[in-house]
């Protein structure tokens, strides 16, 4: 699969093709998401890249795929804490999620992770789709404060196959979410 190349970051809803694509086979994967419709109502430029994929790839393959940095792509990770809700926490994908920070960065005295089977029935997507953007419900979301010094992050666009890069303050404003240190050391 060749590199994904980005579009014009100031264009909102771009899509970046990645090379060697069927045009017709780009414009059927570029069906916008609920995460897009909403960056696209609150005018937030957004880069939308897709790459091929029928199930389950973890982050570090997707970045692979797309020839992405892995600094510069984050995963979305859905918890819940003893109060019985949920939290949503987007960190980097080589990182691991500190469950301690996590839960006190959302006044919780504990949270952990919730099943891959309900990931559906909770938030709407599907894992490897799975963005902070859009979810059925806002739940409290923290994004790793690792991403306020990056100028542009990544993220699941909604869907498997459809990634996102925009601002990490413009996710924040997108989902609700405030920053925090999430990642084990």
């Amino acid at each position: 699969m060749g590199r994904a190349a980005p579009n014009d970051h100031r264009r909102p809803g771009t899509a970046a093709r990645p090379s060697g694509r069927n045009e017709a086979a780009t414009m059927a994967k570029e069906a916008k998401t609920n995460a897009m419709r909403i960056l696209e109502s609150m005018k937030i430029p957004f880069t939308h890249y897709t790459y091929e994929c029928d199930e389950f790839v973890d982050g570090i393959q997707v970045a692979d795929m797309l020839g992405l940095p892995h600094e510069k792509v984050y995963k979305t990770l859905v918890t819940v804490g003893n109060s019985k809700n949920y939290f949503v926490f987007v960190i980097p994908i080589a990182e691991e999620l500190d469950l301690k920070k996590a839960a006190k960065s959302v006044g919780e005295k504990n949270v952990e992770m919730i099943h891959v089977k309900d990931i559906n029935a909770i938030t709407g997507y599907i894992r490897g789709g799975c963005t902070a953007i859009g979810m059925k419900k806002q739940f409290v979301t923290r994004v790793d404060e690792s991403a306020i010094l990056l100028e542009t992050m990544i993220v699941s666009g909604g869907r498997i196959g459809s990634q996102i890069e925009l601002a990490p303050d413009d996710l924040c404003r997108a989902s609700a979410a405030e920053y925090s240190d999430l990642v084990r050391n």
